[in-house]
């Protein structure tokens, strides 16, 4: 072991720091305390190395900054602020302080980049590393997936599939990492987005306080997170592929497809991890893909055309 509990705490302590205006008490003591609003939203993560990120394509950094972004993508996606987080570590006890710094130090990047603070959290030893982030944040009045309407647009914040991409890169059997496509910068740029991706909170904030009906954003797979929309609100999403290609990314994202011989749409509508945030509402920001429409033949989602049957990511399955 190239450490012990105290010396990371303390490493972590000096890190993370506490000095929030909402913070009463921080790391050190057997629990935080912070003020929080009469209305609060918890959303929780867990990642586990081999599952959900791979130490030999990312740095510690970016792992933690990917991870960090899942939990703060969750609460902005409920109409929230984030605040406050807390971290629990599980390591082996191979890793290098060097390497647990880094990781703290992309946690603490993405919390910053929000205005959030980490205040407390947890350290254990096992056989396989894993991070458990839970996020607080303050909610004025929160936007569940449940709350598309006939007659509302359907929108995106950005173009998702360019994890997936990034992701596809990495599995290629013609390549080892990312400089398989050399300067090639639409691969660069997904391998990036696939590390650790680059999430437009500001997106997120204006659908709301624009009045989006319904918000979520999409950590598996458009189509499971469309779908679950349309499921809750009982509608039917009717997606528009023509929309999507009006993206000014769409062709950079299909060149690259095409030079691995993969179907774009694949990587579009069943990839995930972009953080992308999906909305339904009037006239909301972000690009249209498509309009809520009354219930059609019980199906929740139409208009999603891919070459084969969508290989989305399911635990458990």
């Amino acid at each position: 072991m190239n450490f012990d509990e105290a010396g990371v705490i303390q490493l972590l302590s000096g890190i993370f720091g506490s000095n929030h205006r909402g913070v009463d008490i921080g790391i050190g003591d057997d629990g935080a305390v912070v003020k929080t609003s009469d209305r609060t939203v918890i959303t929780n993560d867990v990642a586990v190395e081999g599952t959900h990120f791979q130490t030999e394509w990312s740095s510690a950094f970016e792992i933690g900054r990917k991870i960090t972004a899942a939990n703060l993508a969750d609460v902005y996606a409920m109409g929230g602020q984030p605040q406050y987080l807390v971290v629990a570590l599980t390591l082996t006890g191979d890793e290098s302080l060097d390497w647990i710094e880094e990781l703290a130090q992309g946690i603490a990047h993405e919390a910053n980049s929000c205005g959030a603070v980490v205040v407390g959290g947890d350290l254990a030893k096992g056989e396989n590393k894993s991070i458990s982030i839970t996020a607080l944040g303050n909610v004025q009045s929160p936007i569940k997936r449940s709350g598309a309407q006939v007659g509302d647009g359907i929108y995106l914040s950005s173009l998702p599939g360019w994890s997936a991409a990034g992701l596809a890169i990495l599995q290629s059997s013609i390549t080892s990492g990312p400089e398989l496509i050399g300067d090639n910068d639409f691969a660069n740029h997904a391998v990036s987005e696939f590390s650790a991706p680059t999430v437009d909170y500001a997106e997120a904030v204006a659908f709301a306080s624009s009045g989006a009906h319904s918000l979520t954003d999409i950590s598996d797979a458009f189509v499971i997170q469309a779908k679950q929309m349309a499921d809750a609100s009982k509608v039917t999403f009717e997606i528009d592929q023509e929309l999507i290609t009006k993206n000014v990314e769409f062709e950079s994202l299909k060149e690259l497809a095409d030079l691995l011989e993969t179907d774009v749409w694949q990587w579009i509508f069943a990839g995930g991890e972009d953080h992308v945030f999906l909305a339904t509402g009037k006239n909301l920001n972000g690009f249209k893909v498509g309009t809520v429409i009354e219930v059609i033949d019980g199906q929740s989602l139409t208009g999603v055309e891919m070459k084969k049957a969508p290989d989305t990511w399911r635990h458990f399955q």
